[in-house]
């Protein structure tokens, strides 16, 4: 029996914070959903839905997300970036070492 993938549910919130970051950062569509995790179709229909204005993904007064909530999402996005290109540096220099390690004299595999 295959198993069954469950969608993910988005908060209205980070939908808006998710469109708002996309057009007023300057990024491209596919490396703004890159950095924040989601998928480059959810986050084009959402800033679709955003421009003609459709229900939950216009600020309501009620729900509207605060200066810090927006920081906390933007720093979010940064350590998740900051965390894939440490990752990249630590196996660059891993093999990078093997690499040098076999160029010494006296190394026997």
């Amino acid at each position: 029996m295959s198993e069954l993938r469950k969608r993910a549910q988005y908060t209205p919130e980070f939908k808006m914070e998710c469109v708002r970051q996309t057009l007023s950062g300057g990024l491209s569509i596919a490396r703004a959903a890159d950095q924040l995790g989601i998928p480059n179709s959810t986050l084009s229909k959402w800033i679709r839905q955003h421009k003609l204005g459709e229900p939950g993904t216009r600020p309501e007064k009620a729900n509207q997300v605060t200066a810090e909530q927006m920081e906390i999402s933007r720093l979010r996005a940064e350590v998740a970036q900051l965390k894939v290109e440490r990752d990249i540096a630590k196996k660059a220099a891993a093999y990078f070492s093997q690499d040098l390690l076999k160029s010494t004299p006296g190394y026997k595999k």
